[in-house]
């Protein structure tokens, strides 16, 4: 059974609330304190989901643990703004030009299989109000694939590049495990998860 690491920051959270929706993956999601992330804990983990809440610069101050478990083979999925870079590859938020819906309209770049089946207007709209999923972004490494990008000039917002034997995935908005009401934005937690268990298969 793979194990996925979900760090809490100051409020504990839980990932019980999953459990239906993953109940068909071979898969078993913690929930660790942040503050006890060490080579040991990390040993144990298949992935890595990193929040939009969590201490950056704690993160940044261990990127060199951080490093060492993506380049030997592992996976982190991180969401929100990244204001202290914490991994090799990663640079912080950059603002959007405006703050149209014109600009926080969100494009494909290209397909991957964590957003297959979820519509781009569900991605740019929630009840309504553009801008939940992303409205602002971050320059991607060099290697790296573009997936999403934010308006007329094709900000890129949700990236994956290689990082030794491992890869990193960034969503420069809202987690993106918390995408779960009635479109179809809810195929994003069971889809994700299936990419991270499929890939250390």
């Amino acid at each position: 059974m793979k194990t996925i690491i979900r760090p809490f920051c100051g409020h504990k959270t839980s990932s019980a609330a999953w459990a239906e929706r993953l109940a068909a993956l071979d898969c078993n999601v913690r929930d660790v304190d942040l503050y006890a992330l060490d080579a040991t804990l990390l040993g144990s983990a298949d992935a890595l989901l990193i929040g939009m809440h969590m201490d950056q610069r704690f993160l940044q101050a261990n990127t060199a643990l951080l490093d060492n478990y993506v380049a030997a083979g592992g996976r982190v999925v991180i969401s929100g703004h990244v204001a202290h870079p914490f991994l090799t590859g990663l640079s912080p938020v950059q603002p959007l030009d405006g703050g149209s819906i014109a600009d926080l309209t969100v494009s494909r770049a290209t397909t991957h299989p964590i957003w297959d089946g979820v519509a781009l207007d569900d991605l740019t709209f929630r009840r309504g109000v553009a801008g939940f999923y992303g409205h602002a972004w971050h320059v991607p490494p060099d290697g790296a694939t573009v997936i999403h990008t934010l308006g007329p000039a094709a900000r890129p917002l949700d990236f994956i590049y290689p990082l030794g034997r491992g890869t990193v995935l960034l969503h420069g908005g809202n987690d993106l495990w918390s995408f779960g009401g009635d479109d179809t934005s809810r195929r994003l937690l069971p889809q994700l998860i299936t990419w991270l268990v499929e890939a250390r298969s």
